[in-house]
């Protein structure tokens, strides 16, 4: 029976190969380190005193370093056991709970069709080489020799070369007795409605085979040799065999690369994967001595592309140009990979020199200067902050609380709560580092009160408007500590305003709906309130309106909520939240006010934090005790800092005093 990769790789998700293994072998205690699926054993294959048997849960696969066998579950089940394919297929599935598939005819129907247009791929493949090396392939050879691409790299990437012809492949092909439908199957020719003959799809270009995972050719890209052809490149149409946002150019060599090189380093680790632009960065990389890099296929990375970088390595680099361009390429992956990193998986960045790809760097001077490149790559979280950061002005109140606002946002999408935390952790460092720099060139301090008395973190006398006086203002957990007492209480009004301007102005949530919708609110009640809010506005879109959605707040039993919410509004004349403001009024103050909230928020936990390691410094650690005490009422400052900010948004609407659309003064 032939089984799906499909349902293959279902089964190798499901059950860690450690649990295969570890049927028949006694993992090390001093090697393994289970947190990681990192384990180690002495080989079963052949005896051995000392473990040098390793299996990885990341990865699937085992090998042993003393005798030299590998492979996945199943291969260990057929070559240990003794077990057919399908007798291992089908005990794997037992432990993972699944059923094995039942025959299917179309199934299997589908899977050889597979093998034949990998088949008929490969007869195109050869087609090409031989074009290259023919007399009419000079030109093409000229320009990969002019290149500087060697016999045996041009050999080893198996370039080729679609001749200027509008029927070659076709013909040739034709005449191998594949038939029609094969052809157009595979994206080789160009058919279909308003197609009366079909025609090749690859004229008068360098054609670079892609490969599959399993090495097969599944794709070709295309590189044009006339100047004004109106793609430079061009890969495969979309296939039964290909998927452009799922392949990597060059993938399976540079697996093999970076395992190679993490056993030469006697790490069980692989080493780095490196990305590229392009498939000529990918080979002169490669002529170099570079052969762990890898390219998407000439369009911006995708998340399945990095997927298949992190089950290579845990930290691949991401190398783009240093213009304009790359630049812009750079923090786009930044973005795409920040939702997914976890514990022992990021991504890190290398610049190019301005105007330089890797093809030019190793041109002349070989691999050494790309290897000084990679040796600066910068950590994603480094990315991130001096993209926010670099270039711009902090000097006053409000550009510091919009880029503290900003950087939350953006960490906010690391769905790892421990990472997510340390990263936050991080850029509150980072902001104090510059806002510091800011106060030693005379600029806006914060923590200061308007007053601008200095504080005195021993519960001296305190000075200045917006600094606390006597001690510092703590939680009853910390009380119990025996260093400090009190109790620190915030107010809800920034919640009722926040809920309450969209109800009054649902475009608002559609118009700025990635910042409006993450808000979380710590109201229980105002919680189920926000996600019925969410649930009306996003199904109504554009047709949403204030009666609208006060209608279905109030089926869904929420009356007493927003009348009582309504009324706490007005009697506090934050008018902005009400229906009857502008609304460039009502935005303006609502994004004033999330970025207080937030920042509220955040040096919240960074009180509860404090406190907790208040309460468990030991008495006899007097330093540490102070230093954590004097952190704790920057904390607390700030925290007054920010009450003395709401007056801003009393302003907005007092300031304007627009009501859609006229202008009426408020006494």
């Amino acid at each position: 029976m032939r089984f799906s990769d499909t349902f293959l790789d279902e089964i190798r998700d499901r059950v860690p190969i450690s649990s295969v293994i570890g049927r028949r072998v006694t993992w090390d205690r001093k090697k393994t380190n289970v947190s990681r699926g990192d384990y180690w054993a002495c080989c079963p294959f052949h005896g051995e005193k000392s473990p040098s048997f390793h299996c990885e849960d990341r990865k699937g696969r085992y090998h042993c370093f003393g005798c030299g066998v590998s492979g996945d579950h199943f291969r260990f089940m057929t070559e240990l056991e003794g077990l057919n394919f399908p007798e291992a297929v089908q005990q794997i599935a037992d432990m993972a709970g699944i059923s094995m598939p039942a025959p299917d005819p179309q199934a299997q129907k589908r899977d050889q069709q597979r093998t034949t247009l990998q088949d008929v791929m490969e007869m195109a493949t050869l087609f090409f080489q031989e074009q290259l090396h023919a007399p009419i392939g000079a030109k093409a050879r000229a320009y990969l020799r002019d290149r500087g691409l060697t016999a045996k790299t041009i050999e080893t990437f198996r370039l080729g070369f679609a001749a200027d012809s509008r029927n070659a492949l076709k013909e040739h092909l034709a005449n191998k007795g594949v038939p029609k439908d094969q052809i157009e199957a595979c994206g080789l020719v160009r058919h279909g409605e308003g197609i009366s003959v079909s025609y090749d799809y690859f004229r008068d270009r360098i054609m670079f085979p892609i490969l599959s995972v399993r090495e097969k050719v599944i794709a070709f890209g295309g590189r044009a040799m006339a100047p004004d052809a109106p793609a430079k490149y061009m890969n495969s149409p979309e296939t039964e065999l290909f998927h452009k946002g799922s392949v990597l150019y060059n993938h399976a060599r540079a697996r093999q690369s970076a395992q190679m090189a993490g056993r030469q380093a006697g790490r069980s680790e692989p080493g780095d994967v490196i990305a590229v632009e392009g498939y000529m960065d990918v080979i002169a990389l490669h002529q170099a001595g570079v052969e762990n890099a890898v390219a998407p296929l000439g369009t911006a990375l995708t998340e399945n592309q990095l997927e298949l970088m992190w089950r290579m390595t845990p930290q691949p680099i991401l190398c783009f140009d240093g213009d304009g361009a790359g630049i812009r390429a750079a923090n786009r992956a930044a973005d795409l990979a920040l939702p997914h990193i976890k514990p022992g998986r990021s991504v890190r960045f290398a610049m190019l020199p301005d105007g330089k790809d890797p093809d030019d760097l190793v041109k002349q001077d070989g691999r050494a200067p790309f290897d000084r490149v990679l040796a600066d790559a910068k950590p994603l979280a480094t990315m991130i902050w001096q993209r926010e950061s670099v270039g711009a002005t902090f000097d006053t109140p409000e550009r510091r609380a919009e880029l503290e606002a900003r950087l939350k946002q953006i960490v906010s999408v690391i769905a790892d709560e421990n990472v997510r935390r340390y990263y936050q952790q991080h850029m509150r460092e980072q902001l104090n580092g510059l806002f510091r720099g800011s106060e030693r060139r005379g600029g806006f301090e914060p923590g200061r009160g308007g007053g601008g008395g200095r504080q005195n973190f021993r519960g001296g006398q305190q000075q200045g408007r917006g600094e606390f006086r006597g001690s510092v203002a703590v939680s009853d957990r910390l009380a119990k500590s025996g260093l400090v007492r009190g109790h620190l209480e915030l107010p809800a009004l920034r919640e009722v305003v926040l809920a309450l301007t969209v109800v009054n102005h649902p475009l608002l949530l559609l118009d700025q709906y990635d910042d409006v919708s993450t808000v979380e609110f710590e109201n229980r009640d105002l919680q189920r309130f926000w996600a019925c809010v969410l649930a009306i506005i996003t199904k109504a879109g554009t047709r949403a309106t204030p009666a609208l959605v006060r209608e279905q707040l109030e089926e869904n039993g929420f009356a007493d909520l927003l009348k009582s919410m309504t009324v706490q509004v007005r009697n506090a004349r934050l008018w902005t939240a009400t229906e009857e403001a502008d609304m460039q009024d009502a935005l303006q103050a609502y994004m004033q006010t999330l970025a207080l909230y937030l920042r509220n928020k955040e040096l919240r936990w960074q009180k509860i934090e404090l406190e907790r390691e208040i309460a468990e410094t030991p008495g006899d650690e007097p330093e540490r005790g102070d230093a954590l005490l004097r952190a704790l009422s920057e904390v607390h400052n700030e925290i007054l800092r920010l009450e003395n900010q709401e007056a801003i948004i009393d302003g907005f609407g007092v300031m304007s005093g627009r009501i859609k659309g006229a202008a009426v003064g408020h006494g």
